[in-house]
């Protein structure tokens, strides 16, 4: 390979101060092994052998002429009767030529000396240069000095093996089939050669250096093979490229499922909310809101997969927001304690009283981890129960799920957080994909917090959840003194529910004495009157021993105490329960701590009938007007609403019609853009998917929003990806919602948009 003519003009201006010949040893830099050595070793021995013998000639005839002189001028003195004069010059002239035999002696001896280290040293260096060689010959490595113009001066055996030409001096690396690829740093290439068992691949490096035989700046190179580390490198960068491609395609394809699934959930989902608003009975809403359960737990599930490969493709994101903390757990306890009462378990939640009413969390994502921790509690705990204790620990908010179930080995806990792994029985692992723990330990530890476990084999397990959350500027409400001066005796048998029901008792001021057996019961009596009652709790499945055994005796028998009833959901029946059995109210496991509030408080003044298995708030005989659901407020205004699928147009129409809008349906993009021409009514608001047919959605909202006389675009789509919501704002979209969308969410997204739209 050819140097650049501008790179040959700088190396020889910059060596051209320096003398061709070199005093000092010059180094073995390559080339044909050990010949920069031996010729500057051969300049040495040179010097060496000559210059002792021209010391030695010339000191000699030095001190010669200097002994003549000397005998001369004793003889002259002599004869002139200068005797003394003559004596001293004489002497002089002798030591001096005494002196000068002994120094030349000593330079000879030095001489020698110097001729047989620098013989010495040739050999050492002659020897190293060939050790040297042998390595790199051994090694098969490329040994090469070329000149500024890139003529081959000398290479060793390894060159002449791989390009089968014998001798290559005067050829270039070009001419001999060398082909070079520039790498990152300088004067490094990869180098192709061509060889009889195929290409091969050498890692080559070029220094500039003067030449000791000849004195001539030189290119030295020396190059290893490297093909199987090249080749492993090709080979984990295909496999890399490969997965992100798969991972891309994953995606891909969880969106398009999770889009297909979700569009018929919202039909199934919507027509249940209007359903609902029918009138119906009490039986057929509870059966309305195992529905809705269902279809909320099948979008959990979707949501689920798209998270897990949001996390795996290193997208995930938190979304804080100021969020109550005690609801957000009631309502997950509300929503799995169905399946805890069907297999004959409690479950029960604790919140302690430093945890603030409203925090800065990312809501939905506790709810989601909170919803696969508990459930898998629930579906591994075969008797017994689940029970919760939230806390505040610092910066986190800190949920402890334990539960009475088998426990796992050491070997169960090592895998349990590990995708697509499931701890329990054959029959157990059927119940489910494996992601739920999976998912949520991932979610944790990107949010800065974790899920941890502790377990032992046949005493349960217990599972930590920590979120990271902060205060808000909310004021903050005390939770001590809402029962301060409630006496309560609970009846019920030991468990989750009584044990969060007696402590959340004591943290809201009042006291409680729990007693599981009748016997315990009777002993308590004796000392009535050092604990005053005020409420008594029994469990429905106590209540008969209480009737039996314990309601006649005076400490229960007083008018004034408050008898109340507890009861699941799914036990009771359309009658009021308790009725006749001298009880004064009810609460239903789960609690809420709102209820046991009212109730205890005297603020419930009959048995009802309840409507709604999912809301466990008591039933007033006459509801306080706040809590009346609002009459739905009269809207004039024009919708043209764009949704392919008739069950989700049927829905969407539905529910506009009902808030008094007047609505348009089309089926198409084309049929949309038709309804928007020239000529026709413009409508106060847009509805349309993202996928129908007859054009791609981004554009179609592009044209919307920016044509003349625009109005606001909502788009509802089954795509939950972030990404795809900015895209689609950045499009001209006033608003992107997620199917299925909540109905009171969309109406009011209708309605800020057409008041802002009104102001401008």
């Amino acid at each position: 390979m050819s140097e650049p003519a501008k790179l040959q003009g700088r190396l020889r201006a910059e060596f051209a101060h320096e003398p061709h010949e070199d005093g000092g040893a010059p180094r073995n830099e390559g080339g044909e092994p050990g010949d920069g050595v031996r010729a500057a070793a051969r300049s040495a021995a040179d010097a060496a052998g000559q210059t002792p013998f021209d010391q030695a000639f010339t000191s000699a005839i030095v001190a010669g002429l200097t002994l003549l002189s000397a005998g001369l001028v004793l003889v002259t003195g002599i004869l002139q009767d200068f005797h003394i004069a003559a004596f001293g010059l004489g002497t002089i002239g002798i030591a001096g030529s005494i002196l000068m035999v002994r120094h030349g002696v000593q330079s000879a001896q030095r001489n020698g000396r110097h001729a047989e280290h620098s013989h010495d040293r040739y050999w050492e260096q002659n020897e190293t240069a060939a050790v040297t060689s042998a390595i790199h010959d051994i090694l098969r490595d490329i040994v090469m000095v070329r000149s500024l113009d890139g003529r081959i001066l000398r290479a060793n055996a390894v060159i002449s093996d791989l390009v089968g030409i014998i001798d290559p001096r005067g050829l270039s690396c070009s001419e001999i089939g060398l082909d070079f690829r520039s790498q990152a740093l300088p004067y490094h290439y990869d180098v192709e050669i061509a060889t009889p068992g195929g290409v091969r691949i050498y890692a080559w490096h070029d220094i500039t250096i003067r030449d000791p035989a000849t004195g001539e700046l030189v290119i030295h190179s020396i190059a290893r093979d490297v093909t199987e580390e090249r080749r492993a490198e090709n080979e984990r960068e295909i496999a890399r490229r490969r997965a992100e491609m798969e991972s891309e395609t994953k995606s891909r394809l969880l969106a398009t499922v999770s889009h297909e699934i979700r569009t018929p959930l919202s039909g199934i989902l919507g027509m249940s909310h209007l359903i609902g608003q029918t009138r119906l009975t009490a039986e057929q809403k509870n059966y309305l809101a195992g529905i809705r359960q269902s279809g909320h737990a099948l979008v959990q599930l979707v949501d689920d997969l798209l998270d897990f490969s949001t996390i795996e493709a290193g997208r995930f994101q938190l979304r804080p927001c100021e969020e109550p903390v005690r609801p957000l757990l009631e309502s997950v306890v509300e929503m799995l304690s169905p399946r805890a009462h069907e297999k004959g378990i409690e479950i029960g939640s604790f919140v302690s009283a430093d945890v603030p009413a409203v925090m800065l969390f990312d809501g939905p994502r506790l709810r989601q981890v909170l919803y696969n921790v508990i459930g898998n509690a629930v579906k591994f705990t075969p008797a017994g129960g689940v029970y919760l204790e939230t806390t505040l620990e610092g910066d986190h908010i800190v949920v402890t799920i334990a539960d009475t179930g088998p426990g796992m080995t050491a070997e169960e806990q090592a895998r349990v957080f590990e995708a697509f792994e499931q701890a329990g029985g054959v029959s157990q692992r059927r119940g489910g994909a494996g992601l739920g723990l999976a998912i949520s330990a991932r979610i944790l530890r990107e949010a800065g917090g974790a899920l941890t476990l502790a377990s032992e084999l046949g005493r349960g397990s217990t599972f930590t959840i920590r979120m990271p959350a902060a205060p808000t500027l909310a004021p903050v409400t005390g939770r001590s003194g809402p029962l301060r001066g409630s006496a309560v005796f609970l009846f019920a048998p030991e468990g989750p529910v009584s044990k969060a029901l007696k402590r959340t008792i004591e943290t809201l001021g009042g006291t409680c004495r729990h007693v599981a057996e009748v016997n315990e019961a009777l002993e308590i009596t004796q000392g009535a009157v050092a604990f005053p009652l005020t409420d008594i709790i029994v469990d429905n499945r106590l209540s008969g021993d209480f009737r039996r055994e314990l309601l006649h005796l005076p400490a229960f028998a007083d008018p004034r105490i408050r008898r109340v009833y507890l009861v699941n959901p799914e036990e009771r029946t359309g009658r009021a329960i308790g009725n006749g059995e001298g009880y004064d109210a009810w609460l239903i496991r789960p609690l809420r701590e709102r209820s046991l509030v009212e109730v205890l408080r005297g603020r419930m003044k009959g048995i009802e009938i309840r409507d709604a298995i999912n809301d466990n708030r008591p039933i007033l005989s006459e509801p306080p007007a706040d809590e009346l659901p609002p009459e739905p407020e009269r809207r004039a205004g024009r919708v043209l609403l764009a949704e392919d699928d008739p069950i989700n147009a049927m829905l969407v129409r539905s529910m506009l019609s009902k808030a008094g809008f007047e609505v348009e349906l089309v089926e198409d993009f084309p049929a949309l853009l038709a309804a928007l021409g020239e000529g026709r009514a413009r409508p106060d608001m847009v509805i349309t998917d993202v996928g129908m047919p007859g054009g791609e959605g981004r554009e179609v909202i592009r044209a919307i929003a920016s044509g003349e006389g625009a109005v606001p675009v909502i788009v509802l789509t089954a795509d939950r990806r972030a990404a795809l919501h900015q895209e689609l704002i950045a499009c001209g979209a006033a608003c992107v919602m997620v199917k299925p969308a909540e109905p009171p969410a969309l109406l009011s997204e209708i309605s800020r948009l057409t008041a802002a739209r009104v102001i401008n």
